[in-house]
């Protein structure tokens, strides 16, 4: 099939080469010309597992091309993909500008009949809203041209997007007429051949499942928090809680891993979006505004602890930080919990020495040349002259500590473990002292 994606980041990027991979014509268009020319130079603008070598073995076949004209896109697809940014407004709610812009870019250009699929992450009502941002521009054409539009929300993981896309375990699939769900069948054919993973149904329900998805797994999160911070106060230890639970298949082990709290492009996003939609409906989703709460009071924890170990001067007072990224696998710092923790740091005297895996080069980009910053490309090097080290991204590197190493080069040797993956008593028995979340 011939297809188009407009916008190439996250998103758009992953699907749009996962599509080429099963054997179609992909185009895909974005406005941001630097970041068009260095796809075509065979780079790509993110870290994510996998993909630059498929980018690559698919951009060589012919059958993934870059472009930044729109109205090549549009006639080139019979399917148009919306994949482009839907950042939080000022009011939480989800600012469609971007997209309301592909659609009257497409209401110009359009000449025949296309599906067109919102594939960002949008409010429900969206749909109808890009429906006739395009007939305006069709009427002011004053031509009639035939079109479909469906949502096709997508459900990746930063760090396993690829074999998510490759190997979904649902594809969901909302339209309003046979000739659209017929079209899309026909695209997910290739990812469906074991058993049909489409999940049909209205548009209006396809919008609202990709959020309802993401706050729940927001909710676990922030509830496991929560009750971590009471494990505390009751001398509990919050991970034996966790295998208790967890075993229980009604609950199952995923999400419910206490920490700094959640980030990325999605979750954080996704929840006040959805509070401020029932909002505009006069309804008050207390569980949405509380997981919101929780949330931001967890990126605070790791702080406050530090203040009750060292108080809250910490002039002359040096950190090591391990992860910067907001989870394991991604460059990604959007809304990342360190970086709450390196400017809360910051605002108390410290200085902070940080190594991650990936994500270097974007901290770099963020706080540009602080001198009370020192990004290292190793993580002992980050302890070196330390008076703590604060763990903030459980990358697997981490999970084997050399404990008598890690002390020769600290200045102190204490441990503010934000992700539970060193085992308490052992860093003790090697002289650290050792804070955890809900231990």
């Amino acid at each position: 099939m011939q297809i188009t994606i407009v916008g190439t980041g996250y998103v758009g990027l992953v699907t749009g080469t996962c599509l080429a991979e099963v054997g179609n014509s992909v185009l895909c268009v974005d406005t941001d010309a630097r970041k068009i020319d260095l796809l075509n130079q065979g780079g790509i603008p993110i870290h994510e597992p996998g993909l630059e070598s498929l980018v690559l073995e698919n951009t060589n076949a012919g059958r993934l091309e870059f472009s930044t004209d729109i109205e090549r896109g549009v006639r080139h697809g019979e399917v148009l993909f919306i994949a482009v940014g839907t950042p939080p407004d000022e009011d939480g709610s989800a600012d469609l500008r971007h997209v309301l812009a592909v659609a009257g870019d497409i209401g110009r250009n359009i000449s025949e009949y296309k599906v067109v699929v919102t594939k960002s992450t949008v409010p429900v009502g969206t749909a109808k809203k890009v429906s006739e941002a395009i007939r305006s521009e069709l009427v002011k054409r004053n031509v009639a041209v035939d079109f479909s539009v469906a949502s096709n929300p997508e459900f990746l993981k930063e760090g396993a997007a690829v074999e998510d896309f490759m190997k979904p375990d649902r594809i969901v699939i909302g339209a309003d007429d046979d000739r659209a769900i017929g079209k899309m069948r026909e695209l997910y054919a290739p990812f469906t051949r074991s058993h049909d993973r489409a999940i049909i149904m209205d548009i209006s329900s396809a919008e609202l499942t990709k959020y309802v998805a993401n706050a729940l797994l927001a909710t676990k999160i922030s509830f496991m928090n929560d009750m971590a911070n009471l494990a505390e106060l009751l001398g509990a230890d919050i991970e034996l809680v966790r295998q208790g639970i967890g075993s229980d298949p009604r609950i199952g082990y995923h999400f419910i891993y206490p920490g700094v709290g959640y980030g990325g492009s999605c979750f954080p996003k996704d929840v006040q979006a959805l509070y401020r939609t029932a909002r505009e409906h006069n309804y008050d989703a207390r569980i949405l505004k509380s997981v919101e709460e929780v949330n931001n009071d967890q990126k605070m924890v790791i702080l406050k602890k530090i203040e009750q170990h060292f108080g809250s001067d910490l002039s002359g007072k040096r950190f090591a930080i391990w992860g910067l990224a907001f989870k394991p696998d991604t460059d990604d710092m959007r809304e990342a919990p360190s970086r709450v923790i390196m400017e809360g740091l910051w605002a108390m005297g410290a200085k902070v020495a940080a190594f991650d895996p990936v994500a270097l080069e974007e901290t770099a980009r963020l706080y540009k040349n602080r001198k009370d910053l020192f990004l290292v490309n190793e993580p002992n090097e980050a302890l070196d002259g330390a008076d703590a080290l604060i763990i903030v991204t459980e990358w697997k590197l981490f999970r084997s500590p050399d404990f008598s190493a890690m002390k020769e080069r600290m200045r102190q040797s204490v441990i503010f473990d934000g992700r539970n993956i060193f085992h308490p008593q052992a860093a003790r028995d090697h002289g650290f002292v050792y804070y955890g979340i809900g231990r």
